[in-house]
């Protein structure tokens, strides 16, 4: 049956993701600003919202027409702008001067990852994203949990280092696999940069493989503070489903109990397996209006971060992505359970790593 093929399973879980992070956080007639909208694969979903206005941005001009024709043959019942630009290049300000914004919700549902290729790059999406949302209005999408991925990585490299014994230096095996995805390296190599690593992910049966980038969310927050943005959270999306799942586990359940979730609404093995390589991010714009103002939530000082930055070589402090404490934690991201340390990270390897 196709439904039980591995990149259908990739597919709708995917699609179950975006369509619960909108029904979340988009509220009827809300201004939606869509970045790498492409050719318009979730507007229905925006039609469900009931959204008041969409603003699709992509960088290919025949996503866009593509999108413009669509919309424009199904009379949906909200108002929609286009535009051809890249978000991580373009002024989106002065672009968007003549469309509706501030928008209420900026979504970025399937390329943050691209952005991470240079520092330059993140740091003018979010300054984008800051401009053209409206004070208490949220930042939000989905990507890669680099966490889940470089952990997966690194076990890897451990068992090989294991089984060869004295392996030559610089030769580390580059590719992680499971019986639904295959994950490659660019390079082989135990470090990373904290931008511009890049990897292929190739689901099984498909033809086509994604290239990304690892997203440091460390870096993510820096420059997200930067530009204006205040951290709400970032979660895995297994940890998503299951704290929603009494409200979401039916969409998953009547796409396919016996291949997604079985029927108490427990994610498959294969379908947490799968959910587990993306991860939620969200993020809002402060309203100085509110009383009192958003803030990332305070933690003890034994759960602040140490990072050294090598463009100044000055040692910062952060607060973690999320109230899990630091021994709980992945190098770059939240990850699901099983794939965190077990024990306290070397803190001294991380920042040799960078």
């Amino acid at each position: 049956m196709n439904s039980s093929k591995p990149e259908s399973t990739h597919r709708r879980l995917y699609e179950f993701a975006k369509t619960s992070l909108i029904k979340i956080f988009v509220l009827p007639y809300a201004t939606v600003c869509d970045l790498y909208c492409g050719n318009g694969a979730d507007m229905d979903k925006w039609d469900e919202a009931q959204i008041g206005h969409y603003i699709g941005i992509d960088t290919l001009a025949s996503e866009i027409s593509g999108f413009r024709e669509v919309w424009e043959s199904q009379r949906k019942s909200h108002t929609a702008d286009f535009c051809e630009a890249d978000p991580c290049v373009e002024n989106l300000e002065s672009l968007l001067r003549e469309m509706s914004v501030p928008a209420d919700i900026v979504c970025c549902l399937q390329h943050l990852q691209l952005c991470f290729e240079t520092e330059e790059r993140a740091r003018s999406l979010l300054r984008n994203v800051s401009a053209i949302l409206r004070p208490g209005g949220y930042f939000f999408g989905i990507t890669p949990d680099s966490s889940t991925i470089w952990a997966k990585y690194q076990k890897n490299v451990e068992a090989s280092h294991n089984r060869a014994g004295g392996m030559k230096p610089n030769t580390v095996p580059n590719c992680v696999r499971s019986e639904s995805y295959m994950i490659t390296f660019e390079v082989e190599e135990e470090k990373f940069p904290l931008f511009g690593k890049k990897y292929q992910l190739k689901f099984t049966n498909e033809v086509f493989s994604e290239t990304h980038c690892l997203v440091h969310f460390p870096s993510l927050i820096r420059l997200a503070r930067e530009a204006g943005l205040e951290y709400v959270e970032i979660q895995n999306l297994t940890e998503f489903y299951d704290d929603n799942r009494a409200q979401f586990a039916e969409m998953l359940f009547n796409a396919g109990p016996n291949v997604l979730v079985d029927a108490k609404g427990k994610l498959l093995s294969r379908s947490f397996d799968i959910l587990g390589l993306y991860t939620t991010f969200i993020f809002q714009k402060p309203d100085p209006d509110n009383v009192p103002p958003i803030s990332t939530p305070q933690q003890d000082d034994e759960y602040i971060y140490e990072e050294e930055w090598r463009d100044d070589e000055k040692r910062r402090n952060w607060e973690p992505i999320s109230p899990i404490p630091e021994q709980a934690k992945g190098l770059l991201g939240p990850g699901p359970t099983e794939l965190r340390y077990s024990e306290p990270l070397d803190l001294q390897y991380f920042l040799d790593s960078v």
